[in-house]
């Protein structure tokens, strides 16, 4: 059986599971006329995959500033959400992950739900995140969660190895 539950000293291996592969088959298109989102999805003739590096969090050193919320089945972490202190009205959601043998069975949809408790608990008003525009199974995701679209960064990636992507920003109310 699922739990989802703030991850503590005596688990704090549990941080570090690691990333596993995502598919690639689209990409969210986001517009803002008169200051309303929209967004149109591509979606592409052949799907590929991508794995981001693993991240290495620190326990100790982030504690104070973080909440790392595992899902666990049993006492296996299989989903990961790693919260920070935010700006203004929102907490950030650093990181989402969700083992592969996990996913569509609501790990992610749970680990939310616990975060904007988080978020409520500690004062903020909700959570906000960003997503690559071509992990469209991330963006749809969010957007189902009830998370809406607030903002659009096509700079971000410029002279790197990811130049062409954007970040989508994402906001979810509590």
């Amino acid at each position: 059986m699922l739990s989802i539950r703030v991850i503590d000293e005596a688990h704090k291996a549990d941080i570090n599971i690691p990333n596993e592969p995502f598919p690639i088959f689209g990409k969210m298109i986001p517009s803002c006329r008169d200051g309303v989102w929209s967004y149109r999805v591509e979606t592409f003739p052949e799907t590929s995959w991508m794995r981001f590096p693993d991240e290495n969090y620190d326990y100790d050193a982030m504690t104070r500033e973080t909440v790392f919320l595992g899902a666990y089945d049993g006492e296996r972490c299989v989903g990961l959400a790693v919260l920070q202190k935010g700006f203004f009205h929102y907490m950030y959601l650093l990181d989402l992950k969700v083992n592969a043998d996990a996913r569509k069975q609501g790990v992610g949809a749970g680990l939310m739900e616990a975060a904007k408790k988080i978020a409520r608990e500690k004062g903020y008003g909700g959570v906000y995140c960003q997503a690559q525009d071509d992990n469209l199974a991330a963006c749809l995701f969010y957007l189902k969660c009830g998370f809406y679209i607030g903002g659009f960064d096509n700079a971000l990636y410029k002279g790197s190895r990811q130049e062409g992507k954007a970040d989508i920003l994402f906001y979810l109310d509590c």
